[in-house]
């Protein structure tokens, strides 16, 4: 009898102790929600947050208030969710960038990707294209590597920053096709691209969202694209691998992730209101228009395509000998 009312007890002490943790992950969410973009209003990741986070703001019942802390290449943004109270009330709408390739450039980063991080789901994938201003003879990829091989350091690429994807997109190409073409960095995608427009500089290993409008209105001209096959924007457009590069194959996810130690039921709560998001036919064509295409993956999958490119990325910054200013 002892022994059985002290196993009861010991039971409902357990329960008692489990209640308060498992309890708001059953009410979840009971307040706004902050999502946070790494990247300053009108970027790529903030065009493709925006509608995602109405969506699932209309399954979650409470508003998903899309909030910009951009800088350091999306790191600061990033460090900030990383401590954040892990309680599912601050995510962060992570890319590639922050994620991994720029931790391995800055040395003293509050965070470690691989462990800071409840990753939920990817929402979008796309790649990059390489686009040339009005002043590049080459009118297609092969003709930009002879160009190059031609006169070495003679072009020069552009980029949103040291260790953005379009420099480390260009860094693999110059390794692939052995070819010394110059970098000039900028602050940010949307300057770099302008100065490409107005043929200050040669060449950019652009975000294809970034870059669709600028291709179709023929400001600058796309000779390649870094997806794994062709991207639906733009059809006629050859893949690099097809041009004689097979293994410049770059693309760039964007999705949610959680600060480490969200509960499960609260991660499993945000990835199901994230794949209905994706299913979404609005959402769909939002994502086509910029040249996007919906991704989904299991949280487990996800933290997999993390780490995977976190030690691509390294070993490319590394090679490269690519240092943070």
């Amino acid at each position: 009898m002892l022994r059985n009312f002290l196993r009861g007890r010991g039971a409902a002490l357990l329960a008692a102790l489990l209640l308060p943790a498992a309890a708001p992950a059953q009410t979840y969410p009971e307040k706004p929600i902050q999502l946070v973009v790494p990247f300053p209003p009108g970027g790529v990741a903030d065009l493709i947050a925006r509608p995602v986070a109405e969506k699932i703001a209309q399954s979650l019942g409470q508003p998903v208030i899309v909030e910009n802390r951009g800088g350091a290449t999306g790191t600061i943004g990033a460090a900030y969710v990383a401590n954040a109270r892990p309680d599912g009330y601050t995510l962060l709408f992570g890319t590639t960038n922050e994620i991994a390739m720029s931790p391995t450039l800055y040395k003293s980063l509050p965070y470690d990707p691989t462990k800071a991080f409840a990753p939920v789901m990817p929402v979008a994938e796309f790649p990059n294209v390489l686009v040339v201003g009005p002043t590049v003879r080459a009118r297609s990829f092969d003709e930009f590597v002879a160009l190059a091989r031609t006169k070495p350091k003679s072009l020069a690429f552009a980029s949103s920053g040291e260790g953005s994807t379009n420099h480390l997109t260009a860094e693999l190409f110059k390794a692939q096709a052995k070819v010394d073409i110059l970098h000039i960095p900028y602050k940010g995608g949307g300057p770099a691209l302008v100065d490409v427009t107005g043929g200050h500089v040669d060449a950019m290993f652009a975000t294809l969202p970034s870059a669709v409008a600028l291709i179709e209105s023929g400001k600058v001209r796309a000779l390649a694209v870094t997806g794994a096959r062709r991207s639906s924007a733009l059809p006629d457009v050859p893949t690099a691998r097809e041009s004689g590069l097979p293994d410049l194959v770059v693309t760039t996810w964007n999705g949610v992730l959680a600060p480490a130690g969200t509960p499960a039921a609260i991660v499993d709560r945000l990835h199901q209101a994230l794949a209905e998001a994706v299913k979404d036919t609005a959402i769909k064509e939002k994502l086509a228009s910029f040249g996007a295409d919906p991704m989904t993956a299991s949280p487990q999958e996800f933290a997999a395509t993390i780490r995977a490119d976190f030690a691509r990325w390294s070993s490319v910054i590394k090679d490269a000998g690519i240092k943070a200013n």
